[in-house]
């Protein structure tokens, strides 16, 4: 078989488990694609932005399967599903804090993440989408401090990078979860 088609059918393969009907579940499901996606490229962004010693970043892959499983679970279970992404992004904020040290500002990913709790959920929904935003909130106030040494001690030069780099990736996530919302709004309003 060609190399063509089996791209053309991987990439229809790939489509079809991110797609849903539900647009808060196919919302979920695109956030975790692009997480996915850029997963693999978070060791390039360390060793561009802080420098060469990016071991460390390889940890942040233990979440993986937690993103790539949002759209199965949410096929069998919509809420859990929904729930997982921000659930999974709290997680390896967490872990990532502890491999990194909270100085990398890796903590910010936590906004992004409580942001989707509101995103994700209906109205009926409320009180899932509370919990786990007082997971994510907890995350922060509970743990800032408390994880013990890192994984790695970078450089206070090192560290300047990561905060730079963490800040314009959470960003940059949050503006892409507020265009979805965008999209979600206009798509309830018909227009």
């Amino acid at each position: 078989m060609p190399v063509g088609t089996e791209m053309s059918r991987a990439w229809n393969a790939a489509k079809a488990y991110f797609a849903h009907d539900d647009p808060l579940v196919a919302t979920a499901n695109l956030v975790a694609l692009v997480v996915l996606w850029n997963q693999p490229f978070y060791p390039l962004y360390v060793y561009w932005s802080v420098g060469p010693d990016i071991a460390p970043a390889f940890y942040t892959f233990i979440s993986t399967p937690f993103f790539l499983a949002v759209p199965a679970l949410a096929r069998v279970n919509s809420r859990a599903g929904r729930a997982l992404l921000p659930l999974a992004g709290i997680g390896n904020t967490m872990l990532s804090a502890k491999v990194f040290g909270v100085a990398s500002g890796v903590e910010v990913f936590l906004l992004p993440c409580i942001l989707l709790c509101f995103v994700l959920f209906r109205p009926g929904e409320r009180a899932v989408s509370i919990v786990i935003a007082a997971i994510g909130m907890l995350a922060f106030t509970a743990l800032h401090g408390r994880y013990g040494e890192p994984v790695h001690l970078y450089s206070t030069e090192e560290y300047a990078g990561f905060l730079k780099m963490n800040a314009l990736s959470a960003g940059t996530l949050t503006a892409f979860i507020g265009l979805l919302v965008m999209n979600l709004i206009g798509r309830r309003a018909g227009g």
